[in-house]
């Protein structure tokens, strides 16, 4: 007994499914646009949350500054009056952010504090705290801080 095997090969033609350097290329860029995109959103976002940090830090500081305010003394009806709650006893001061930094990105902060009476009777003043401070190439940001304040009964 005789068997007899008939193999068949067959070859396809790979040229029609194939892409061409065009389609390749265009793709290629249209990937490096899209992680281009990716990448400068990523770069943004750290800068928008580093510059929240220094907002929020700044922000503690110029409160810092209206409490101390807040806590002088300032007595009409006693005799003789006291006025702790002058700009004279709150001079202009130069802190560091507080915010974890190393040797080289400290930021400093500028708090300004004004008081000015707004009148004399019933008594009021107004009290504004200014805290500027700077971010990179962005320039200077001040946050203020206004209340009013009536004196110790």
């Amino acid at each position: 007994m005789i068997l007899s095997m008939r193999v068949r090969v067959q070859f396809r033609s790979f040229s029609k499914k194939a892409f061409t350097l065009v389609e390749v290329v265009i793709s290629s860029l249209i990937g490096a646009v899209v992680m281009a995109g990716i990448i400068y959103g990523y770069v943004m976002s750290a800068e928008r949350t580093e510059w929240s940090s220094y907002y929020q830090a700044a922000q503690s500081i110029a409160m810092q500054r209206m409490e101390q305010t807040r806590a002088a003394k300032w007595e009409v009806q006693t005799t003789p009056q006291t006025d702790e709650l002058q700009s004279t006893n709150f001079p202009v001061v130069v802190k560091v952010l507080d915010i974890p930094s190393s040797k080289t990105n400290i930021v400093y902060a500028t708090n300004v504090t004004r008081i000015s009476t707004v009148s004399a009777s019933p008594p009021l003043k107004m009290i504004q705290v200014d805290c500027s401070w700077k971010f990179w190439k962005r320039g200077v940001f001040t946050n203020t801080i206004m209340t009013y304040r009536a004196p110790d009964q």
